[in-house]
């Protein structure tokens, strides 16, 4: 039996996603609590694979069941077990084929930014807090820079090891005033693309870089020549799209709607 499970979490206290010798992790987490449910090692599989300190709020994972289970059941069970930073929002049985990072379709991140001249004591866990006015206006154009197809060399980290830096970006835009929300819609994303993607943007609306610096990145490829990325406490893997036939619902939710307005 194969089960996916939609996740969210905060990942402030974790060193990203996956397992990783010596530190705490979400994936860790979730299989220590699948162990102690079905008695045996359990390893999931992501969509993707989140940074240290990147949060989300529709993570897929899927992993084998070495015996049937009820879903709603193993979702309930799951939440008893698990810490009180990640959630599991739903528990589907699907085909034993499923590949949640290879079937995905569609990823879908946001980053949140605080731009007011005095911090929150509460937000500061989810976003980036910025106290001079940015041009958001000079920040949007920038963001419609990124659509389509894109050699994205510039926004990678250094080191790692990728088949090709090509990705396509399907959308790419700003909303809000003082609180704003990138909205970003992409077939895949290097390691801390997004992130930088970000930096780039401000530069752009702090009037540090003109529009142009945007497609001259993506022209040179020269990952020097970028900013350093945004910090990951803004970011959050919001939704994964899945063809019809994978049978999921995990479609994002509007971000106002479900975040509602940020803490003063």
């Amino acid at each position: 039996m194969r089960v996916a499970l939609l996740l969210e979490y905060d990942g402030t206290a974790y060193a990203g996603w996956q397992v990783q010798a010596g530190h705490d992790s979400v994936q860790a987490r979730i299989e220590q609590a699948l162990n102690r449910l079905f008695g045996t090692p359990i390893r999931l599989a992501a969509a993707g694979r989140t940074d240290a300190g990147v949060h989300a709020l529709g993570q897929v994972a899927a992993f084998d069941a070495p015996r049937h289970c009820e879903t709603a059941e193993l979702q309930r069970a799951l939440n008893a077990l698990l810490p009180p930073d990640i959630a599991v929002r739903q528990a589907r049985e699907v085909a034993a084929s499923f590949n949640p990072r290879r079937d995905a379709q569609v990823r879908i991140y946001e980053y949140r930014i605080r731009n007011r001249p005095l911090r929150s004591a509460f937000g500061y866990r989810y976003a980036w807090h910025l106290r001079e006015p940015l041009d958001l206006e000079l920040m949007g154009a920038a963001a419609r820079e990124f659509l389509g197809e894109h050699d994205f060399a510039a926004f990678r980290t250094l080191g790692t090891q990728v088949r090709s830096t090509v990705r396509r970006i399907y959308q790419s835009e700003w909303r809000g005033r003082d609180d704003l929300v990138y909205r970003v819609e992409g077939s895949s994303f290097l390691r801390r693309m997004v992130r930088t993607m970000v930096a780039a943007m401000v530069e752009v609306g702090r009037h540090r870089q003109p529009v142009a610096s945007i497609r001259a990145l993506l022209r040179e490829g020269e990952r020097a020549q970028a900013p350093a990325a945004a910090p990951p406490c803004g970011l959050f893997l919001v939704g994964v799209r899945y063809p019809l036939r994978a049978g999921l619902d995990c479609a994002p939710p509007c971000s106002s709607k479900h975040w509602g307005a940020m803490p003063d």
